[in-house]
């Protein structure tokens, strides 16, 4: 069975974000359109995932989701409103013949897996089924002059959230048929599906999964982020290791920092081993390949690049995916040059990169006691480890 997800970003609010549309505001230094990305794309019952985004917005999609994700498909342009939005990207699907979907707003950046799997568990039942949360307000309805005119019953009232899941067939041909009906006034995709006569189950959502739509809505959600109560995190720890042979030269850079030193490292960029053990550790956390596939040698645009081009792409990977690096650590493996007199200033070059305090950074030396290829002064190695949360 395979699943899709649909995220909705075409959206054009922009007052609560400053001018940016909402799903595009910074939520403690990833978008939440990254954050749902992240979620979703993480998800081991998710199989692809497309966005429907606002054709304006192409630049801002683009830097959310960094490098992508071998689950990503291109995204699907959005329409006037949401159900053009949402049909467009289902349309975008069915080439691939999911055999369920899952529609989610991308303002709802705090959806946890949990949520996911209850929606996807009351598919096995039924044609559809939405996150949702009991009514727990009382109800008033307004009169003239803004005063009660009656309270009303809350039993049985629930607040629709998203995810929804549907069959992918039966809410596409729904969302079809409403389109030749006129019907674009329908508010949800389970209304479309109520409207063409499928059953929709409702399963526990979460109050924590809001829809952020106001600046304030958007302030306490920043708030969330930084405090670590918006959602459970998860830890990810990657490992890095390089090697690259020395060759004539009169310098050596390492860590980002260039060292006067009897010989050159060799190799297609600057052959910054340090960094280039500490960019695959980033990737490996995330699990988003390795220095290699993202800059291959064979590509002469990276001929001779600095080193810190590829750690920063590879912090802008992780951020995109609704992250955050907690700290790093790498060991130099080399009997010359002397680390210790410029260990301060990698730990600085390092902690400017990624955007880290720089006690979070950790540069270490060893020799190999005169063994092998680093101990005959042949080379230099470098090991990496990276920790990073995902929320």
């Amino acid at each position: 069975m395979t699943t899709a997800a649909l995220i909705v970003a075409a959206g054009r609010g922009t007052r609560a974000a400053g001018g940016l549309p909402k799903q595009y505001a910074q939520l403690g230094g990833a978008s939440a359109l990254a954050r749902t990305l992240g979620v979703l794309l993480e998800h081991p019952a998710i199989d692809v995932v497309v966005v429907a985004i606002a054709e304006a917005d192409r630049a801002l999609y683009d830097a959310a989701i960094g490098g992508g994700h071998p689950r990503l498909v291109p995204p699907a342009l959005g329409g006037a409103t949401r159900q053009r939005s949402v049909l467009n990207g289902l349309r975008a699907l069915a080439p691939l013949s999911p055999s369920r979907v899952l529609i989610h707003d991308a303002a709802r950046p705090f959806l946890t897996g949990e949520i996911v799997e209850r929606v996807l568990g009351a598919l096995e039942r039924g044609p559809g089924a939405i996150a949702a949360v009991p009514l727990a307000d009382t109800l008033k309805r307004a009169g003239p002059g803004g005063r009660i005119a009656a309270t009303l019953d809350r039993a049985g009232l629930w607040r629709a959230q998203t995810p929804q899941g549907f069959r992918f067939e039966a809410i596409l041909k729904a969302h079809e048929a409403a389109l030749a009906a006129g019907r674009e006034d329908l508010t949800d995709d389970a209304a479309v599906a109520e409207w063409a006569g499928l059953p929709v189950e409702l399963v526990e959502g979460s109050e924590a999964n809001v829809k952020l739509t106001t600046a304030e809505d958007l302030a306490m959600a920043a708030r969330a982020v930084e405090t670590g109560a918006a959602a459970p995190t998860r830890v990810r720890t990657g490992q890095g290791f390089d090697v690259h042979r020395f060759t004539l030269g009169d310098h050596v850079w390492l860590c980002g920092v260039r060292i006067p030193h009897t010989h050159a490292l060799e190799g297609h960029s600057d052959a910054d081993v340090g960094l280039h053990a500490l960019t695959d550790a980033l990737l490996g956390a995330i699990g988003d390949g390795d220095i290699g596939e993202h800059f291959p040698n064979t590509d002469p645009a990276w001929r001779g690049a600095a080193s810190h081009l590829f750690l920063a792409d590879a912090a802008r990977r992780v951020r995109a995916r609704g992250g955050a690096i907690s700290n790093v650590d790498v060991t130099l493996l080399c009997e010359a040059p002397k680390i210790a007199p410029h260990r301060e200033a990698m730990r600085a070059r390092i902690a400017e990169v990624l955007e880290l305090d720089i006690s979070r950074v950790a540069v270490k030396a060893t020799t190999t006691e005169g063994l092998g290829f680093t101990g005959r002064r042949e080379g230099i190695a470098a090991m990496a480890v990276a920790t990073v949360v995902l929320r």
